[in-house]
């Protein structure tokens, strides 16, 4: 361990040691990616995709070798007992920052199927990532805010028959889909803009999961429902290259998700819609509560409750 660095110092070296663990594995996943795209068979696209994966399982890994050989975090993570790569989960977190997707990577990497999660078609340009995304088959979204699909209520339809097509190629093999019902970073502002009630979430959207649980069927039955605690409120990703983040709190509870919501129709049955969102509002009550526990425990152990957002 690197304890006796400076923060500073710690984070560039962290910083490059990240970066040559990207661009050492990002060559054989390139190859594969391409061999993926020359060849348009389902069964070899397949096979390909499985080989993406075991090339990111081991990305991982590294990464969290050098994270905890840089700065010897002892993170608190309760709850993951049980779990099994041979199942469909959908995760659900909440969302304050980057760090969140390092994390849950971190803490389910080899536990569950390879997670896989919607993402802005915007971010098909990032260097490097763009690609790999694509080939481990991460449906791109096209984003549209109220007014846009106001006046355009089409444009809706678009996002609906991505989930569709992706959901279908989600049930023929083990799947854990992430979802982020806060739909972006949670910060103050944000959270008063909204009226959210609750003190550290921002209001939750239910459409996306209940659009993934319409498609996959029976398929998708048991809910991580994640909770993620910082020592910093809104932590960058210099924050965990750094060594600002030594103590990550992680709670995963499991649970079966009611029968009765797999297969709704969320779009045109109103009180099917209500009855979803009622349920969604219950889990979002109970994490709330969780933060407002966590905040305490961290308080008796002598750290700030304030770091919680």
């Amino acid at each position: 361990m690197l304890l006796f660095l400076p923060a500073p110092v710690r984070g560039v070296i962290g910083f490059v040691l990240f970066a040559l663990n990207l661009m050492f594995w990002i060559i054989p996943f390139y190859v594969v990616a391409i061999l993926k795209l020359l060849i348009p068979v389902t069964r070899w696209r397949q096979l390909c995709v499985r080989w993406l994966e075991a090339i990111g399982e081991v990305w991982i890994d590294v990464n969290g070798l050098l994270e905890r050989a840089l700065h010897g975090g002892d993170w608190d993570i309760v709850g993951i007992d049980g779990l099994r790569r041979r199942d469909w989960y959908l995760v659900s977190s909440n969302h304050q920052s980057w760090v969140d997707v390092f994390v849950l990577q971190r803490v389910f990497n080899r536990r569950i199927p390879f997670l896989k999660f919607f993402i802005k078609k915007q971010l098909i340009w990032v260097p490097l990532l763009g690609l790999a995304w694509w080939a481990l088959g991460l449906p791109f979204m096209q984003r549209h805010s109220r007014e846009t699909l106001e006046k355009n209520p089409e444009l809706r339809g678009q996002d609906l028959e991505t989930t569709r097509r992706a959901c279908e190629h989600f049930s023929q093999v083990p799947t854990a889909l992430i979802n982020f019902m806060e739909g972006t970073r949670f910060s103050e502002a944000k959270r008063e803009q909204q009226q959210s009630p609750y003190r550290h979430l921002l209001n939750p959207k239910a459409g996306g999961i209940a659009f993934a649980l319409s498609a996959m069927g029976e398929k998708m039955h048991r809910l991580l429902d994640v909770t993620i605690v910082y020592p910093k409120p809104n932590p960058t990703f210099w924050d965990l290259l750094s060594g600002a983040l030594p103590n990550i709190t992680v709670h995963v509870r499991q649970e079966e998700i009611p029968p009765a919501f797999i297969g709704g129709d969320y779009l045109n049955d109103e009180e099917f819609r209500e009855r979803f969102q009622t349920w969604i509002r219950e889990l979002w009550q109970d994490k709330d509560e969780l933060m407002d526990e966590l905040a305490v425990a961290w308080m008796n152990r002598g750290s700030d409750p304030a770091a919680i957002p």
